[in-house]
């Protein structure tokens, strides 16, 4: 199994900075992309950021320009740099793996708890 803890969030007034963290820890053999998705209450899970082992980054419309994502390959760990944050980025952000455990096994999907952003105004 694979567990992801997130930290770094916060309330920041509109404008600021916050700077998220996600470890994945467990039985790892390999990850292939590291993500953070934010979601709020009663809607689905969306992608903000995407990073690959290779360092390919994808990000939404609403991200770009103000949000960086970067990866610590030897620490399992990804981190989402939020530059001059707005009140409609408040949210849960979630922080995505899809791993290996070891041969044999399927790849897939592993979440962590979330972490709260709120920007006010």
């Amino acid at each position: 199994q694979v567990q992801l803890v997130e930290s770094g969030g916060g309330l920041v007034q509109a404008g600021g900075s916050l700077r998220l963290s996600c470890a994945a820890s467990g039985s790892i053999f390999s990850i292939a992309t590291m993500a953070w998705y934010r979601q709020a209450a009663g809607k689905q899970r969306e992608l903000v950021a995407q990073t690959t082992s290779a360092g390919t980054t994808t990000y939404a419309d609403s991200a770009k320009g103000r949000l960086t994502i970067s990866r610590d390959n030897a620490k399992n760990t990804v981190y989402l740099q939020m530059n001059s944050l707005k009140p409609e980025d408040t949210d849960i952000y979630h922080c995505n793996c899809n791993a290996l455990v070891g041969l044999g096994f399927a790849r897939r999907d592993y979440w962590g708890q979330g972490t709260q952003v709120t920007v006010s105004s």
